[in-house]
């Protein structure tokens, strides 16, 4: 199971990825709450009025501003945070795209949900969730990335031990050292074969 709450590294160059996702989606969902409230529709219409080619309501409005700044305050605070934001949010946008085609033309469609409503929740809850599970949930995952290292606490260790800890901060081949036979190894591979190295022993 991935954890939701592991440690990011502050100024880490995942954290800007998923504040532009946070901004991105803000914006959209923000432009989109404002131009209704605008067009001053009816605030519990379940037929809707069109608002940049979908149907909304007063609620459908109000809801998508306050996402909106709820996202933008995931950004602000960044990190795992904003991470996690993108992925629950963009859940919650799935969810809503399925429960409104299963309530569309129905007195229960309080937010005023057409098609294109429907279709829009699925792209913009895929792309949330793509933001927030960059670098962060992959079974691949580089030795060099925060994730692994909080996960494999004993590959990190090793990493430590050998002087490698250099090599990821800076990128730098030359750090990890040198094999005699091979010549100068790259971090990946240095790294790979540490982590098949048995931990050292004390007497």
């Amino acid at each position: 199971m991935v954890a939701l709450q592991e440690h990011l590294p502050p100024d880490h160059r995942l954290g800007q990825v998923y504040r532009w996702g946070s901004i991105l989606s803000a914006v959209v969902l923000l432009v989109f709450g404002i131009m209704g409230l605008l067009d001053s529709i009816p605030f519990f219409g379940t037929k809707g009025e069109h608002v940049m080619g979908m149907s909304s309501n007063g609620l459908l409005s109000v809801a998508s501003i306050v996402t909106a700044v709820l996202l933008l305050v995931a950004a602000r605070i960044g990190g795992n945070f904003a991470s996690t934001v993108n992925m629950v949010m963009g859940i919650v946008f799935i969810l809503a795209g399925l429960m409104g085609l299963a309530v569309m033309d129905t007195k229960a469609n309080v937010l005023a949900f057409g098609l294109s409503n429907v279709f829009f929740s699925f792209v913009v809850g895929l792309i949330m969730m793509t933001f927030g599970m960059y670098g962060r949930v992959n079974l691949y995952l580089p030795y060099d990335n925060p994730y692994y290292q909080a996960r494999h606490p004993d590959v990190a260790e090793l990493a430590q031990q050998q002087g490698a800890q250099v090599a990821l901060a800076q990128g730098s081949t030359a750090a990890v050292g040198s094999d005699p036979q091979s010549g100068p190894q790259s971090p990946r591979a240095a790294l790979n074969k540490l982590r098949t190295m048995p931990p050292k022993t004390t007497a």
